[in-house]
């Protein structure tokens, strides 16, 4: 049986939630890794993937003027790192400098690969749609990678309050 409730007291039973890093050059050429929460593929033909921004974050700017960005599924193993660029503001620091995590160069946009990801997404912007506190930016794939170590799992928000970890069965 179903009750009417309030938002706030109904979203925090969406967990577990996906995580996905988004990794884009902003204007001073600094590479910016955001961790998001809401994403999701739009097209398969040809594919495309959004992800939700906050208005008031520094990769907003940042992919609206590269054009260009990359998606990553971070691994169970990047828990703190997606926790580290979720809550850091690229505003205020040099996300990678302050927490390194392995990186290599994406072949086709000008961003940056998570090593240890499970994939990675390179992505040119196809369209965006202001949704109220958040921009919704739809990204053409253009590159597609996958980790070699089969046995990696994705990294999940499963818990209000940051809680990250592997899903079962996932």
């Amino acid at each position: 049986m179903q009750i009417k409730s309030e938002y706030n007291k109904v979203i925090p039973r969406k967990y577990p939630e996906q995580v996905v890093i988004s990794v884009v050059k902003d204007g001073e050429g600094k590479y910016n890794p955001i961790t998001l929460g809401w994403t999701m593929i739009t097209s398969h033909n040809p594919p495309m993937m959004a992800i939700a921004v906050a208005h008031n974050h520094h990769s907003r700017k940042a992919i609206e003027e590269s054009r260009e960005f990359v998606i990553a599924f971070p691994s169970s193993a990047m828990a703190k790192a997606a926790l580290f660029f979720g809550t850091k503001s690229g505003r205020d620091m040099e996300k990678l400098k302050e927490h390194p995590v392995a990186t290599e160069p994406a072949r086709e946009v000008d961003s940056l690969l998570l090593s240890d990801a499970v994939a990675n997404f390179e992505c040119k912007l196809e369209s965006q749609l202001d949704t109220g506190d958040h921009m919704l930016y739809v990204g053409r794939i253009i590159a597609s990678h996958v980790n070699t170590d089969a046995t990696l799992q994705r990294v999940f928000t499963i818990a209000p309050g940051y809680k990250m970890g592997a899903v079962e069965g996932v």
